[in-house]
C-alpha cells in the first residue's frame, strides 16, 4: 500500500493540482497533509482519498477549517495525528513547536513521524523511527511530495 504525504501548501492551489496529479499516478490509498493548508480550496483537491490534517503555524482560522475538512469527509485532527496503517503506527504533526517534535520522534512510540514547516524535504532515521518531511508546495526551491510505501516504510521524495 502507498500513501502519499504533503506539507505547506499554503492554499497555492495551482502547486497542489500538480502534487494532485503525481498522487494520482503513485495510485495512493490515502493522504497525511502535514499542515500550512492554507485554505478551503486546498481541501476539496484532496477528496479523491481519505485524507488525514494537522494545522500549521499559518492555518488561522482552525474552526473554519475543521469546518470545512469534515464536510469534506475528511479527518481533522488539529495540531497532532497519528494513524495505524498496515502495522505502522504514524504520527503527523506541523513541526512548528519543536519541543513536540522532537518528543515525539524520540518517544519510541511510532513507526513513522511525518512533519512539515522547514519546507525542505528530508528523510532519515532515529533509533528505530523514520522521519519524514515531504517539503513544501509553496516558498521551496524545489515542490516535493512523498511517497511512502507500507509496511517496508520506504520512501520517495518526488518533484512535482
Amino acid at each position: 500500500m502507498q500513501i502519499g504525504i504533503v506539507s505547506d501548501t499554503h492554499g497555492q492551489v495551482e502547486f497542489t493540482r500538480a502534487a494532485i496529479r503525481m498522487l494520482e499516478s503513485f495510485e495512493v490509498a490515502q493522504v497525511i497533509h502535514c499542515g500550512d493548508i492554507g485554505g478551503a480550496a486546498i481541501i476539496e483537491l484532496f477528496t479523491k482519498w481519505p485524507t488525514h490534517y494537522v494545522l500549521g503555524n499559518v492555518d488561522r482560522d482552525p474552526e473554519y477549517l475543521q469546518e470545512k475538512i469534515e464536510s469534506a469527509g475528511q479527518t481533522f485532527c488539529g495540531m497532532f495525528g497519528q494513524l495505524a496503517i498496515a502495522d505502522r503506527k504514524i504520527a503527523f504533526l506541523h513541526g512548528h513547536d519543536e519541543d513536540r517534535l522532537e518528543s515525539t520522534i524520540h518517544s519510541g512510540d511510532f513507526d513513522l513521524v511525518c512533519h512539515g514547516h522547514t519546507h525542505q524535504a528530508a528523510n532519515y532515521l532515529v533509533g528505530e523511527t523514520r522521519v519524514l518531511n515531504p517539503g513544501a508546495l509553496f516558498r521551496a526551491s524545489r515542490h516535493t511530495i512523498a511517497i511512502v510505501d507500507l509496511p517496508e516504510l520506504e520512501v520517495n521524495i518526488v518533484p512535482v
